[in-house]
């Protein structure tokens, strides 16, 4: 194949192009979704190997189904939490961890085909082609820690490693903003810019900071099912801060490492989520209120945006954590992570008006 590395105008980038870009964004947030799902309903271990090739096929018959129900009755999940369960319930948690690892190889073949079908015909500009092979480096990775985090539950543990699910869901996270921003400079490549705002500037990306911090605290909660321990707002039992994040014997490794076996992890990372999102909250709310005035369309509806979410995913968390009464549940849960994707989008939106690097 004679390739002929032509480029793109960056501001003529074909209208196929922007549309597959924007594929791709939605697809990587359909696998965030269906990661909650998968996360929630206990599904994450019932795959126990990485096949990337023949696992795409699923069992077809009884006996494959029966071979692949034995190799899960070998994990600790099965003995510690799903004893006794039967052959159709086995198959509910499989198709949740299956359509996770499908949806993973399609984005694969939708990402990876067309890019080099438009990088031969000349249709990615030069600014785009870098960020474009960083988004398929990073995405190797993403399955690479996925695979790791999979197998952190197939040894002692009956769940995976929080830890190493916030890791995954971290760089997940990471990717879509940075598909995001690729988005934003595929559609508008030089935004109007809002002249002599640097120190707002500045206030947005440290809010891009905080929601970053604050989304995986979220993947921290979930994973330690922290939620469980602490079911109640505004106050966490009836106290701002538990007792046992006062106590100095409690602030040993053995706990941060052993965070399933006591209940000071739990409770640090309830409590730092929610204050976190405090700080959050006013951060948002400050920012919007600065910038009322400025009348750039694109600007003011970026703070319609921002604070429309912001409400209702503070709604979905509290919904979320006084649910938390016997487990995490799923619905609640699902939307709450889904509310943190979109929030954060809407605070990189806003970034993009304002003054800096692009």
């Amino acid at each position: 194949m004679n390739w002929n590395f032509r480029f793109a105008d960056d501001y003529r980038i074909s209208r196929i192009v922007k549309i597959w870009l924007i594929t791709g964004l939605v697809m990587i947030f359909m696998q965030v979704v269906i990661g909650g799902i998968t996360r929630l309903t206990g599904s994450g271990l019932s795959i126990t190997r990485w096949e990337i090739v023949t696992g795409s096929i699923p069992p077809l018959n009884d006996a494959q189904w029966q071979a692949a129900f034995e190799l899960y009755q070998q994990t600790p999940q099965y003995h510690k939490i799903n004893r006794g369960m039967s052959m159709s319930e086995f198959k509910f948690i499989f198709f949740w961890e299956y359509f996770h690892r499908l949806w993973a190889r399609l984005m694969g073949l939708v990402f990876v085909f067309p890019f080099l079908w438009f990088l031969w015909r000349g249709m990615l500009s030069k600014r785009l082609l870098p960020r474009l092979l960083v988004v398929v480096l990073l995405a190797g990775l993403e399955g690479f820690f996925g695979w790791i985090m999979v197998a952190s539950g197939l040894i002692n543990r009956p769940w995976v490693n929080a830890y190493n699910l916030t890791l995954h869901f971290s760089l997940a996270l990471i990717i879509f903003g940075y598909l995001l921003w690729t988005v934003f400079i595929a559609y508008e490549p030089r935004p109007p810019q809002i002249a002599g705002q640097r120190q707002l500037s500045r206030h947005i990306w440290a809010a891009i900071a905080v929601a970053f911090v604050q989304i995986i605290l979220g993947a921290m909660m979930s994973g330690s099912k922290a939620g469980l321990f602490y079911p109640t707002w505004p106050d966490m039992h009836g106290e701002y801060l538990p007792a046992i994040l006062l106590d100095g014997s409690a602030w040993k490794p053995e706990n941060f490492l052993n965070y399933d076996t006591n209940p000071f992890m739990p409770a640090l990372i309830q409590f730092l989520h929610r204050n976190t999102a405090y700080v959050l909250t006013i951060m948002i709310l400050y920012f919007t209120w600065r910038t009322r005035n400025i009348t750039q369309s694109t600007l003011r509806n970026g703070n319609i945006a921002l604070v429309s979410l912001l409400v209702i995913q503070v709604l979905l968390g509290i919904f979320t954590l006084i649910n938390c009464r016997s487990k995490v549940p799923v619905d609640l849960g699902v939307l709450h992570q889904a509310g943190a994707v979109f929030l954060f989008s809407a605070l990189l939106y806003v970034a993009y008006r304002f003054p800096g690097e692009k």
